[in-house]
């Protein structure tokens, strides 16, 4: 499907793809990965109540929460998203716009948000277990304030 009809197809995307762009830090350069998983995508927005004589209760927006992003993939050599989360862990704290996109099987943009000064709170590793055959995934989760759908 060429991409200028992805935008208006209203199925279900199989065999979806996630690539995620870190933003460059301060004098960084930009990343670029691929997950197979990515978990998530949720806001919330708390209702407050306010209860008026005669027993009636009234309830009113209240605080947005917005979820960790937990993003998955097979392990490769690239190690720019652990240095970023070690980067964090050892003090040099740096916030990071994140762009997320949901590709098709073929590679084309199906949606996008961009999450709002980002961090990764947690990095899990592989578990080694040999002769099993299983693909080696490591996982990161991003803690960030905001959702803008982009696309």
């Amino acid at each position: 499907m060429p991409a200028s009809n992805a935008r208006n197809d209203k199925r279900a995307v199989a065999n979806a793809l996630w690539k995620v762009q870190i933003g460059a830090s301060e004098g960084g350069t930009l990343s670029v990965a691929y997950f197979h998983d990515c978990s998530g995508l949720s806001i919330e927005m708390q209702a407050e109540e306010y209860a008026e004589g005669g027993g009636v209760v009234h309830k009113f927006p209240g605080r947005v929460r917005y979820s960790n992003i937990i993003l998955k993939r097979g392990m490769t050599t690239d190690t720019d998203l652990y240095k970023w989360y070690m980067e964090v862990l050892n003090g040099n704290f740096k916030r990071r716009n994140v762009g997320i996109q949901l590709l098709d099987s073929e590679g084309n943009v199906v949606q996008e948000w961009s999450f709002l000064h980002a961090f990764p709170v947690k990095w899990v590793g592989p578990d080694l277990t040999a002769n099993t055959g299983t693909l080696a995934v490591e996982t990161l989760e991003l803690a960030h304030e905001g959702i803008i759908d982009v696309k």
